[in-house]
């Protein structure tokens, strides 16, 4: 396995045409200065040990030397093998509502911005967990497959929106199927948290959740909202036109249905926990979890990686060495090769 630490510095390589343009100025403004003392032929002769192919080729020394500092300071690195690494967690499916009701604002910024603000909370507190991330509305969609890229997760977690599912409504029944079924084959203890305001939900949610827990996986969940309801804002780009309302021009109040997520945890052998505007309760949830017990988690990664930098330096410090042993003059040999001129007898 061969890869670069430091990729960036390959934008120094920039430098190498700019130095290649300015070489070229520079011998044409040293040929026109000479010039002007007289005939370029005359002058050449009174220049004999001159080699302008020498200053070329110190000029290419440098900019070969220029390169290989560069390559060295991207540090070139091998893989020496595939290894298995363990480390202690549980698995965890985070199952996001990504409904047009996920935009009411009685969670500030609102439900959906809040949710993702406390799954990165929690992505900073994880320790070995492996963590995978479904977004469901009408339909129920894998946004992360289960991994222990936290960095990968924080990504995927920052581009979830509600135009992300293009069917409306609320499928949790099928959200955890998905999720269970996206811990494949793993032994390891594992959870599920729904993160929804369990409006309008469809399927039959509680027997799907009795059929996770057969397979040893507890369900918490978290009521986005509150009860009283609040409006759903309409944007036209970044821009508030309103809020959603019915066929008969009513404007639409998004009620957090808290009697479904508390049943859906109790079958589930879980938790439920109501959002506030001050707290998400994920770290609530996240507390009962770490006193599930770890198991070990075991994964293939490349270790023992190499650093090669060293030789593209070694590279380096002996063209700059050879550099200074290269004069501008032509050598013995070069003055007697004069291949255009014939021998006079």
């Amino acid at each position: 396995m061969f890869r670069f630490a430091h990729i960036h510095y390959f934008y120094l390589l920039a430098l190498i045409p700019v130095l290649a343009g300015l070489l070229v100025l520079f011998l044409v403004w040293k040929k026109r200065t000479l010039a002007r003392y007289g005939d370029w032929n005359v002058i050449r002769q009174l220049m004999p040990d001159y080699s302008m192919g020498k200053s070329i080729l110190k000029f290419i020394l440098l900019i070969v030397a220029l390169i290989s500092l560069i390559v060295a300071l991207a540090d070139p690195q091998t893989g020496s093998r595939l290894e298995k690494v363990k480390r202690k967690g549980i698995d965890l499916m985070i199952c996001l509502d990504v409904s047009n009701s996920m935009l009411a604002q009685d969670i500030k910024p609102n439900r959906l911005e809040r949710a993702k603000q406390s799954i990165v909370r929690l992505i900073d507190n994880l320790e070995g967990d492996r963590l995978g991330i479904i977004v469901f509305a009408g339909k129920a969609y894998t946004q992360l497959p289960i991994t222990t890229d936290y960095a990968a997760a924080k990504m995927f977690t920052s581009t979830i929106n509600t135009g992300i599912v293009p069917t409306q409504g609320t499928a949790i029944a099928e959200a955890l199927e998905v999720a269970a079924n996206g811990f494949g084959e793993s032994k390891h203890n594992k959870a599920i948290v729904v993160i929804t305001d369990g409006e309008d939900h469809e399927g039959n949610v509680l027997e799907q959740a009795d059929a996770a827990v057969k397979k040893n996986i507890t369900i918490y969940t978290i009521g986005m909202g509150l009860p009283e309801g609040t409006p759903i804002p309409v944007y036209n780009g970044d821009i508030q036109t309103g809020y959603k309302k019915d066929r008969d021009g009513q404007t639409i109040m998004s009620k957090l249905d808290e009697t479904l997520l508390q049943q859906l945890a109790s079958v589930g052998k879980g938790m439920y926990v109501r959002a506030t505007t001050s707290e998400t309760g994920l770290g609530k949830i996240f507390d009962d979890i770490s006193k599930i017990e770890k198991s070990d988690i075991e994964e293939k990664q490349f270790s023992d990686y190499e650093d090669r930098f060293q030789y593209f330096i070694a590279l380096a410090l002996f063209l700059l060495i050879l550099d200074l042993f290269v004069f501008e003059r032509k050598t013995q040999w070069m003055k007697r090769f004069k291949p255009f001129e014939s021998d006079s007898q």
